[in-house]
């Protein structure tokens, strides 16, 4: 249970600090209050990450071979990738192209947004996130755990890795977001989903 917990939260954590969903949270908080911003964004993951947990548990009463097979595919080709987009990436900085489509999209909202009201905030908080999660890596990843590992345990430590982010982009994202290095925590998170697959392929043998 613990390691599945630790999973979750390591896996979430890197990864999605500065994600596009992690920008989105930035911008917003400079537009509006951080509670409410903070509120929302943390909803919409919370409510993807359990959404994800209970496909995950569907996805368990496949037969084994073929979801032990498709999770250390799935881990090893996304740790590729990352690995893949890393080396392409400048060696400090976040990539503005990540950052243009993150103001992008809360432009958008912002237009259509009718009304300034609390819940109007936290509802294009809430919208923006789920809509620029959905598919995300971080969403197959959570799957994928939750169909090997204690569905609880991996929500858990999902939500609060998700928490963890949110706060970073609400509080400090700001002032901090000019200095990640989106090609180190790239590198990071690819590293990670390896390790996992290589985890996962030496368990299923």
């Amino acid at each position: 249970m613990l390691t599945a917990f630790t999973a979750g939260l390591l896996l979430i954590t890197i990864s999605e600090l500065g994600d596009k969903t992690f920008f989105i949270a930035v911008i917003l908080a400079t537009k509006h209050p951080r509670r409410l911003v903070f509120m929302g964004v943390s909803s919409a993951l919370a409510t993807m990450t359990v959404l994800s947990v209970l496909f995950g548990r569907f996805v368990s009463l496949l037969p084994e071979n073929y979801l032990n097979y498709a999770e250390i595919v799935l881990f090893l080709a996304f740790g590729s990738k990352l690995l893949y987009e890393a080396s392409k990436m400048p060696a400090s900085g976040c990539d503005p192209e990540l950052v243009d489509e993150a103001k992008e999209a809360v432009a958008k909202a912002d237009l259509q947004r009718q009304s300034k009201s609390p819940l109007a905030i936290v509802m294009e908080a809430l919208t923006l996130t789920l809509v620029a999660e959905w598919g995300d890596r971080t969403q197959i990843a959570t799957i994928a755990l939750a169909a090997r590992y204690n569905a609880l345990a991996v929500t858990g430590g999902a939500v609060l890795g998700h928490l963890i982010c949110t706060a970073i982009a609400v509080l400090g994202g700001r002032m901090i977001a000019g200095r990640i290095s989106e090609r180190q925590l790239t590198l990071a998170g690819g590293c990670l989903f390896l390790i996992f697959g290589m985890v996962a392929a030496v368990q299923g043998v």
